[in-house]
């Protein structure tokens, strides 16, 4: 993608077209080099640093959404609205002191700023993600001023605009709250990690290491995608990215080696999904939770470690079994990277990702090792003619990686002004409350209804903005209850996700079948069956917290066996096939294992029926392996599997 077609210019007359792209690159690379001088340096107090990224990123949001819009008039409006947003940020990095002075009392300019600074983000959301997150911005800023006209429990004395000016603009608890120092410290600074490296062809290294370690395996088109795409989405932080990227490439080769298209693009949604799970970034979503729940973040990203290698395992055992089960052919020989080629030739690439594990395991902050990261990338990336990043390249992939994450910063721009209306208000203990209250104290309840208003709050939403506004509406709840913070808060974050591969959004599975030529619904059926460990793992790590490395050694890895071995049971189960095709005995013996491991899970792990559960279940398990391997042994060799 060239400089000049990074934002949509077919409305435009070119004259336009160039002085907004400019613009546009300018608002960018300011907003950039905020980000990298915060991560590195650390000096801005957080007002200061989140109003001027916020005036920065709306503006330029503004201005993406203006060139995408054919009525010349209503561009003015947004031009001249871009314009205004400018002025929030160098207002209160001015008057910072006099704001401390005054103990944050709202003046005339500040309730007009507010003003505008709410309008803006309220268009920019519009646009940019729909109609629900306006909605809940609005509903939001009316409860705070009308409050008093709501009856019960639930209403209160009703504010100011003066008040509600000086909760949500003047101080770090609205507009420029948590969620939007979380995207000015770790979202933007790691999409743009992630955007220079796939700028440096990181993404076909990806693809070319999972192609040339399971090429010759019956299946392996869709074990590199698997692979591929779980790597490639856990930098980028969206699922969809991932398909677009990654499936031009592992989907064709699917439907060339057998794999019928809705089960190609199904793969590839699934597998682009796991990104968001997978440690050490999760989509940057292992930083957000550390700064909401307060843990550190390798505490985070080992927990998040088990329930993501058992998704990723479910998806590599279905797709190796969809292969067998249709006697899918292999891929071509040529078609094959060399794995010894491809690690000396490119492998260097790799380093970069290498150095930001070490730069966090060493001790430095996220933020700090993403900086790091960024200079090694540019240093690695001037070894070749190949994956050299000029300057030119560096302004697109900046402009580029902040049109990506403009969804993302109209919806923490909205959470934040959610969590200083609940706190000014005193709704979120209320809601808290309520939930519990209507869970009429069984866990089982709450659960069920904080995994539907996760699942809804969480349509078509990006990664890190479905996670902050469960965050801030549901996981309280989930901790009143008494469940570890972490636990509830990954359990809100998976059912957030989980729109991606289901109906009626199911994002990432409908860009599957765009490319493989699908039936949308069909596609996303598929790719539910293939990703079931998402919708049943919360529950497991839940009642079984030390999935998420919680408990003793000994009781960790009993819970990780049964986890696995009941992954894999329901897992062929559900295909029907090992070594051959089940019988309907057989496959029912799995279901029945699947079952008994749950429970092992269920009942506390380490005591006596929790590990006779665990016994039962494996024994039955291995029983009707062995079985059916020892069957298909037996047969002539022309029938054989």
């Amino acid at each position: 993608m060239s400089f000049w077609t990074i934002l949509p210019g077919e409305h435009l007359p070119r004259t336009e077209q160039r002085i907004v792209t400019i613009i546009f690159a300018l608002l960018s690379t300011a907003a950039a080099a905020l980000v990298v001088h915060s991560g590195w340096f650390g000096s801005l107090t957080a007002l200061i640093l989140r109003s001027s990224f916020f005036s920065l990123m709306v503006s330029a949001g503004l201005v993406h959404v203006a060139t995408n819009r054919a009525n010349a008039l209503w561009r003015i409006v947004l031009y001249a609205l871009a314009a205004s947003v400018l002025v929030p940020g160098p207002y209160l990095w001015v008057n910072y002191m006099n704001i401390v002075r005054s103990g944050g009392i709202a003046g005339q300019t500040d309730m007009i700023l507010f003003t505008i600074s709410s309008v803006a983000v309220l268009v920019l959301a519009r646009y940019l993600i729909g109609w629900v997150m306006v909605a809940l911005g609005i509903i939001a800023l009316a409860y705070a001023f009308w409050g008093n006209y709501v009856p019960g429990n639930y209403g209160h004395a009703g504010y100011s605009l003066a008040r509600v000016s000086s909760n949500l603009f003047l101080r770090t608890e609205g507009l420029f709250g948590l969620p939007m120092g979380v995207a000015a410290q770790y979202i933007v600074l790691f999409s743009l990690l992630g955007g220079l490296l796939m700028r440096t062809g990181l993404g076909q290294v990806f693809v070319d290491l999972a192609h040339a370690l399971t090429g010759r395996i019956q299946g392996g088109p869709a074990l590199t995608a698997v692979i591929s795409s779980t790597m490639f989405s856990s930098i980028n932080g969206s699922a969809v990215a991932g398909v677009v990227t990654t499936g031009t490439f592992t989907i064709p080769l699917m439907k060339r080696t057998g794999y019928r298209p809705k089960v190609a693009g199904a793969i590839e949604a699934a597998a682009s999904s796991a990104g968001q799970i997978m440690p050490p970034i999760m989509g940057a979503a292992a930083f957000l939770m550390a700064e909401m729940t307060q843990t550190p973040y390798a505490t985070i990203a080992a927990a998040a470690l088990i329930p993501a290698l058992l998704y990723v395992f479910a998806l590599l055992v279905a797709v190796r079994e969809e292969a067998g089960k249709y006697d899918l052919g292999r891929a071509r020989t040529e078609d094959i990277p060399r794995l010894g080629e491809v690690i000396f030739k490119r492998g260097y690439m790799l380093l970069p990702l290498v150095a930001l594990i070490v730069f966090l395991a060493i001790g430095y902050t996220p933020s700090a090792a993403a900086v790091l990261c960024l200079v090694a990338t540019l240093i690695i990336s001037a070894l070749t003619p190949a994956s050299r990043v000029g300057p030119v390249a560096i302004i697109e992939t900046i402009m580029t990686t902040i049109r990506n994450v403009l969804p993302i910063i109209a919806a923490v721009a909205i959470a934040g002004l959610l969590i200083g209306v609940l706190t000014l208000t005193g709704l979120a203990l209320k809601l808290s409350t309520l939930i519990l209250d209507l869970g009429s104290g069984n866990m089982f309840l709450v659960l069920v209804m904080t995994m539907c208003a996760s699942f809804v709050l969480g349509l078509g939403m990006p990664t890190s903005a479905a996670y902050l506004l469960l965050a801030i509406l549901i996981a309280p709840a989930l901790e009143d209850f008494g469940l570890p913070i972490i636990a509830a808060h990954m359990f809100i974050f998976y059912y957030g996700l989980l729109s991606a591969i289901t109906p009626p959004v199911a994002l990432a599975a409908y860009a599957g079948a765009s490319i493989a030529g699908a039936s949308p619904n069909e596609t996303a059926v598929e790719a539910i069956r293939l990703g079931f460990v998402k919708v049943v793992a919360p529950f497991l790590f839940v009642y079984a917290p030390e999935l998420l490395l919680i408990g003793t050694p000994l009781t960790i890895t009993l819970a990780t066996i049964a986890a696995f071995a009941g992954t894999f049971a329901a897992g062929t189960a559900m295909s029907g096939w090992f070594i051959r095709v089940l019988p309907l005995g057989h496959k029912l013996g799995l279901w029945l294992s699947a079952a008994i491991l749950t429970a092992a899970l269920v009942l506390p792990v380490g005591l006596a029926a929790s590990n006779l559960c665990l016994a039962a279940g494996l024994l039955m398990l291995v029983a009707i392996c062995y079985v059916n391997w020892k069957s298909n042994e037996n047969r002539p060799a022309h029938l054989a599997s």
